[in-house]
């Protein structure tokens, strides 16, 4: 048994090393980098704003549904933390505009750093107020999602001159670059929650998780350092977008259970990520970044 085992794993690492010197072929790389450009040069005008609608979809559907579960939301937070019903509220109303009001100012580009100062404050009293912070899955879910807001606030902070019309800076806006920096790790921490999903109720579904760390993970990676950052972001945007369609569809389950909640919170997190990533590509990789440095070489 031992030794079929070990063939197995040998067989799988060669398929996989394989399937990444496939990807990684000149060939290869060059089509889709043809077609991605091709994609986004006809969606450009749409992007950005299609980025924050993704990013801050997360927000808007939470503070919807303080409104509808109002009471449910209150009454959790006064058991859970035995605060009494007026400090409950108070988080609910926190949760409620403090969400609604800064994401539709974020879309208007209106007050962007308060607001995304607001957002963060969110993410950050749910962390606490849900006990999050001792479920690594759901910890790792917010961090990607401050990933996102950080690269808010890079798209806010603007292009530093240079000398050279058309001609990026590297080292004038050093606060921009390394925010972006940041805001792609944050952003790669979300497929380390898939990596805790996989189990077999259903077989197919699990398959289709495993291929998508397969698959995404190179590509994450590649976000992660700055190399191809273009293209992998655009793959990953067309793979989790088609993924969350099919492994989260909250609309296929009644809104009077529980499942419903938890694969709509999945989806619109997802959709944040997504957001995320297409930000990436708005902004490109900035300075700390190997495909910024590989102009120099």
């Amino acid at each position: 048994v031992s030794d079929i085992s070990s063939s197995f794993k040998l067989s799988y690492y060669n398929e996989y090393k394989s399937y990444l010197r496939y990807i990684m072929s000149a060939d290869i790389i060059k089509q889709l980098e043809d077609i991605s450009d091709t994609v986004l040069r006809r969606t450009k005008a749409y992007l950005p704003f299609l980025s924050r609608l993704c990013l801050v979809a997360t927000f808007l559907e939470d503070g919807v549904r303080m409104w509808y579960q109002w009471k449910e939301q209150s009454t959790y937070i006064s058991h859970h933390w035995n605060c009494g019903s007026f400090l409950a509220n108070l988080f609910v109303i926190y949760n409620f505009f403090g969400q609604l009001i800064p994401s539709g100012l974020v879309l208007a580009q209106r007050f962007v750093k308060p607001s995304v100062g607001i957002l963060f404050g969110v993410v950050f009293i749910q962390t606490v107020g849900y006990g999050i912070l001792f479920d690594v899955r759901f910890l790792l879910r917010n961090v990607a999602l401050g990933g996102g807001l950080i690269l808010l606030l890079a798209e806010s902070m603007g292009e530093a001159k240079t000398m050279f019309a058309g001609v990026p800076s590297i080292g004038d806006n050093k606060p921009k670059n390394y925010m972006q920096l940041f805001g792609r790790i944050l952003i790669c921490l979300m497929f380390l929650t898939l990596l805790g999903e996989i189990s077999f109720d259903n077989f197919f579904q699990e398959i289709v998780r495993a291929v998508e760390i397969i698959v995404g993970l190179p590509l994450m990676i590649c976000v992660c350092i700055g190399y191809k950052t273009k293209l992998a972001s655009f793959i990953l945007v067309v793979w989790l977008f088609l993924i969350n369609i099919y492994l989260n569809p909250f609309w296929a389950y009644s809104s009077s259970k529980a499942m419903h909640d938890f694969v709509k919170y999945d989806f619109f997190q997802t959709l944040s990520v997504i957001g995320g990533l297409l930000y990436v590509i708005t902004l490109g990789p900035g300075g700390v970044s190997f495909d910024e440095h590989k102009k120099n070489w």
